[in-house]
């Protein structure tokens, strides 16, 4: 008889553990402030970091009818993940897979005569219409139409190729830039225009299917923004567009991400003792160093040095010195945790853990940053309702 090894669990390095069943009840609750506009689960930047696929599979199940991307590469992915939901991309540049998108029945969105002339060219190749959304710049100036001549111009050739059978026009849409500053008055404004450029290209003999320019600042605060479709980014994962909008126990949401790491050293030094490059910090006394196992390398932001809280054995410590590619150290201040003790980064708070938000305070930047930034080398580990792995 033959002998099986049994290769012992080795606790992670470190994890991001994803909770599916807060990322549903998100969804649920945005639903819940909408009315009969329908949902888009933005899942860019491989879902602000929590995994693209898995959180656009939960967001349908809770009852999201759209799913949105930036790059056609990402939305490309979905459909080979086998996601039949509408999608949404809208980041393209020339010479992009204009025919596979169109193939893939992905709805495309265009900011310019260039794009129109290409998935025209694409749609006559591929023998089938494409699906398009024509983008407004109502004063976000980034993507997006600019008022006037070039929209003019934009929703004419657009409808002459409509009327060739080439393209569907789906959708209008613009974004906002201000959304998550209550108050600012450049939200009336582009809601202004976004309805005049709305109002025009519908007189004109556009019918879209959906008219949006909801995100999720406005799609928690402004219902006169709502239209057909909102479009949650950062709200579907549980966090709030900024503190002037509230915080996520404000509108009934729980993040969807805790950030974890096992210590991987836990040693005493004298007063005096340099830590990390530079010695930007040195201990004021005899004290414990937890080394944390990850850096940079990960998504941990270099600005979170000397600044950066940890839950280590119950208690908030600090990033002591700089943040390192792979690792930073902590000071326990003489307490002595086992090495391999938890210390969690980032949650939703329950346990008495910073959150996202804290970090994004302590690095002076924004919440949406500090998910989306963490990298590959930190496992995604997917939990359900019942806290049971599914791991994917």
């Amino acid at each position: 008889m033959t002998e099986t090894a049994t290769v012992p669990t080795v606790p992670p390095r470190a994890r991001a553990e994803i909770d599916l069943g807060a990322l549903r009840a998100n969804v649920r609750t945005l639903r819940a402030r909408v009315g009969d506009a329908a949902v888009m689960a933005v899942v860019k930047a491989d879902g602000y970091g929590h995994g693209a696929v898995p959180c656009a599979r939960a967001a349908v199940e809770a009852g999201a009818t759209w799913i949105g991307t930036a790059l056609p590469e990402e939305a490309l992915a979905l459909r080979a993940a086998g996601l039949t939901q509408r999608v949404l991309c809208w980041l393209w540049v020339p010479g992009g897979p204009w025919r596979q998108a169109i193939e893939a029945d992905i709805d495309m969105s265009l900011s310019g005569m260039w794009a129109l002339r290409e998935v025209t060219e694409a749609a006559r190749a591929a023998q089938r219409t494409a699906r398009v959304q024509l983008k407004a710049d109502t004063g976000l100036g980034r993507n997006g139409c600019q008022p006037g001549a070039d929209w003019a111009e934009l929703v004419a050739a657009a409808l002459r190729a409509e009327a060739e059978g080439l393209v569907r026009v789906t959708g209008l849409w613009s974004h906002f830039a201000c959304a998550d500053e209550p108050g600012h008055p450049s939200i009336d404004a582009q809601l202004t225009r976004f309805r005049e450029m709305v109002a025009y290209a519908e007189e004109q003999g556009v019918r879209p299917e959906v008219r949006h320019i909801a995100n999720s600042p406005a799609t928690l605060t402004l219902p006169e923004t709502h239209f057909d479709l909102v479009r949650p980014g950062i709200a579907m994962y549980g966090l709030s567009p900024s503190p002037e909008v509230g915080t996520p126990a404000d509108f009934g949401l729980r993040p969807v991400m805790t950030l974890s790491a096992s210590l991987a050293l836990v040693k005493r030094v004298p007063g005096g003792h340099g830590v990390s490059y530079g010695h930007h910090y040195v201990t004021p006394g005899d004290t414990t160093l937890g080394l944390v196992p990850l850096g940079y390398g990960d998504g941990v932001p270099r600005h979170a040095s000397g600044a950066g809280p940890v839950l280590v054995d119950g208690k908030w410590r600090t990033a002591a010195g700089r943040v390192a590619m792979d690792q930073f150290v902590v000071d326990l201040g003489g307490d002595e945790p086992p090495v391999g003790s938890e210390a969690v980064l980032f949650g939703p708070g329950d346990r008495g853990e910073p959150t996202a938000e804290d970090w994004a305070t302590a690095c002076g930047t924004i919440v949406y940053e500090i998910v989306t930034r963490i990298g590959t080398r930190v496992p995604r580990v997917y939990v359900d309702d019942v806290n049971e792995d599914v791991r994917g």
